[in-house]
């Protein structure tokens, strides 16, 4: 997983970033799934990568939201 760009997901309508948002969420639950059994996850740094792309999304939906008002 690498980071995703501000300009692709300002892009995106809200229920592309919705399903987005969804997806990153499933992914990092699986993440801290393997941690909270005792595997090692293949790559440690993607789980921080995850909450700032959540971040970044959830961001860019409330000032959509905002933005129609």
């Amino acid at each position: 997983m690498s980071k995703i760009k501000r300009k692709e997901l300002e892009k995106l309508s809200r229920n592309e970033l919705s399903s987005k948002l969804f997806e990153l969420k499933k992914e990092l639950m699986k993440e801290n799934t393997q941690i909270a059994i005792g595997t090692n996850p293949k790559n440690p740094g993607n789980i921080k990568i995850i909450k700032r792309n959540i971040a970044l999304i959830i961001k860019i939906i409330k000032k959509k939201a905002k933005d129609e008002e």
